[in-house]
């Protein structure tokens, strides 16, 4: 048997497929909640940290919300996912003392998702490459965030004693299509893209159709303030055309 001590344990790990939550919500609850919990406990046990995960899906239900959430606000999640990722964040905050638990949202990377082959802006470019006419849903407002500035925060909190629950996101907000438009900007594209609505697109499980994040606590502890959600798209995008054509600069 492998004995390990670690000083910090960082859970990402969840049933982050919103729609089959809805269908499956005892394996939803067990691997975003009591899961979660037993990994608290093992954390509090060997005294370590734990990081863990969470989301702006824990917000949504208030219908006439306008101003962004902070760690403060109560939570009132609409659907199944968030229901047991807000469960999750309780399991970890109560049994486990030395915890950062971190809400984030609209997540795209270098790295991408195994499970959505890739993330919202590749499939934005993909589709805008391939001539296809694009809908997008503009009526979900958030804040989407490049998960390198996610981390590198992430690495600053952990160097501290500042245990609690953090919002970290990128400044600013738009819609999803409002997004969209913005990256078609910045890669000197023009494909054809229109707004949908939440109930056009047939989503399985309702999506909040606000759910700003404000990050107070960062404030609270003096950390940096995060960049804003344009320029960290940019930065991604000038990244992601690095990888590809490695001396190619961006167009646009």
């Amino acid at each position: 048997m492998i004995h390990l001590e670690p000083d910090v344990v960082i859970n990402t790990a969840a049933y982050h497929r919103v729609g089959e939550c809805e269908d499956y919500p005892e394996e939803a609850f067990q691997v975003n909640a009591i899961v979660v919990r037993n990994l608290a406990l093992v954390c509090r046990n060997l005294d370590a940290v734990l990081v863990h995960m969470s989301t702006d899906y824990v917000f949504g239900g208030d219908p006439s919300r306008r101003a962004p959430y902070t760690e403060h606000d109560l939570p009132w999640p609409l659907n199944v996912y968030g229901a047991c990722k807000l469960g999750g964040e309780y399991f970890v905050r109560n049994p486990c003392p030395m915890h950062f638990v971190v809400r984030s949202s609209g997540l795209y990377g270098v790295a991408g998702s195994t499970e959505k082959d890739g993330n919202f802006v590749e499939l934005m470019l993909r589709l805008a490459k391939e001539g296809k006419a694009i809908r997008v849903v503009d009526d979900q407002q958030v804040t989407h965030t490049y998960t390198v500035d996610l981390s590198s925060k992430m690495v600053e909190l952990i160097q501290t004693e500042h245990y609690r629950l953090y919002q970290i996101t990128n400044s600013g907000d738009c819609t999803w299509y409002e997004f969209a438009a913005k990256v078609f900007e910045l890669a000197g594209l023009s494909p054809e893209l229109s707004p949908t609505t939440t109930e056009a697109f047939g989503a399985k499980a309702k999506r909040p159709r606000y759910s700003v994040l404000q990050n107070k606590a960062l404030m609270i502890v003096q950390l940096r303030p995060m960049q804003s959600l344009v320029d960290a798209l940019a930065a991604y995008l000038t990244n992601l055309s690095t990888l590809d054509h490695p001396h190619t600069p961006l167009e646009g």
